[in-house]
């Protein structure tokens, strides 16, 4: 057991040793837990930032006004007041991505009773903005002329009080949200695609031949692959959780740090068992970067980190309980983000186990007979 231990131990400090030497690798883990994750937290594609909008304002009336000053960062950037004639071509050259138009005598209508008219010219290439945008500027629009109008014509007060409270995320910032995912999703990622690399590797080298005649077995070998890349990946997570997430973007986590890396570590025993799986399938890099995608794809968008399971398919739901990741989101968003401790989590921390060893066990299956068949 002593000798066997300190096989694995030196055979990853190996890993580690050929892991600094490859900075295309380097380059890799950098920019997944740094940029990747700041930019997955700052530039959510659902959210209305800073949408540029014009308005033209034929009516110069005080309603007019009011509307017109209803838009304002950090959902819109400051109405541009344009003419008619400027509507077309600045919509053409893509300046604007909402242009109001309010003709004249719409106040003088609105307080006649009589139907009035406003125009909204979106820029539907814009897709997601323009969906959320124009949802947003008809809610502006009914309530400030509904406003203008309370001041002429009594309004019978709503019997019902609504309160709402949003827990966890009192600010609905959704910075919180996107970065955190982020961390979970690359934590996958980055520990199928090194821990393959790091055995497509010793193959491309010939350096695995080099093991064979070394005293040394297949469960030593993918041992020492397993927890050098899930220390490297376990250690840059941490480090982008401090520095990038609590620093940089300033978001808090609720929970304890400890039980969310015992979790992960639980995952990086299933995830690189899958990554050294699929590397004695592919035969050389560009077979396995065409396997990961078809890997990787299904377990981040399918594993609820992205869009709820309870609006997938059931049989996509039954499904995805086989994969680690799915119980890893669960794990991971309980923790981080409502601070649970292991009295909630525990279910998913023994599923995880379970599908670890199982994923283990087969990919130790299939790596003992690719090894017997270079021998």
């Amino acid at each position: 057991m002593r000798q066997t231990l300190s096989n694995i131990y030196r055979l990853g400090v190996k890993e580690l040793w050929s892991l600094w030497r490859d900075p295309i690798m380097l380059v890799l883990i950098v920019f997944t837990f740094t940029f990747a994750v700041y930019s997955a937290a700052s530039s959510m594609p659902e959210t209305l930032h800073k949408a540029p909008i014009a308005v033209v304002d034929e009516d110069q009336s005080p309603l007019s006004q009011r509307i017109v000053s209803a838009f304002y960062p950090p959902h819109f950037m400051p109405p541009a007041m344009i003419a008619p004639a400027q509507i077309d071509p600045g919509m053409d050259a893509g300046v604007y991505t909402f242009v109001l138009h309010i003709p004249s005598g719409f106040q003088r209508d609105v307080l006649a009773g009589r139907p009035a008219e406003i125009q909204l010219n979106t820029d539907a290439t814009r897709m997601t903005q323009a969906f959320t945008g124009s949802g947003y500027i008809q809610q502006i629009v009914l309530g400030e002329v509904s406003e203008f109008m309370s001041r002429h014509r009594g309004t019978a007060a709503s019997p019902v009080t609504l309160e709402t409270r949003a827990r966890f995320n009192p600010t609905l910032d959704k910075s919180w949200f996107g970065s955190l995912s982020q961390i979970i999703n690359q934590i996958t990622m980055l520990s199928i695609i090194l821990t393959g690399a790091a055995l497509i590797r010793e193959r491309e080298h010939g350096t695995i031949e080099h093991l064979l005649v070394m005293p040394v077995t297949p469960f030593e070998i993918m041992a020492s692959k397993i927890w050098a890349m899930g220390l490297v990946v376990l250690v840059a997570s941490f480090l982008s959780l401090t520095f990038v997430v609590r620093w940089l973007l300033g978001v808090p986590i609720a929970g304890s740090l400890p039980l969310f890396f015992t979790g992960a570590a639980l995952v990086l025993f299933a995830t690189t068992s899958i990554g050294i799986f699929m590397a004695t399938i592919a035969r050389n890099m560009p077979q396995f970067g065409m396997l990961a995608v078809l890997v990787l794809l299904p377990l981040q968008m399918l594993s609820g980190g992205t869009t709820p399971r309870e609006s997938m398919p059931r049989l996509v739901q039954d499904i995805m309980l086989a994969a680690p990741t799915t119980h890893f989101v669960e794990l991971g968003q309980a923790i981080l983000f409502r601070g649970a401790g292991i009295d909630v989590v525990w279910p998913q921390l023994i599923a995880v186990t379970a599908i670890g060893a199982v994923f283990f066990g087969i990919a130790l299956a299939r790596f003992r007979k690719t090894i017997s068949s270079m021998a």
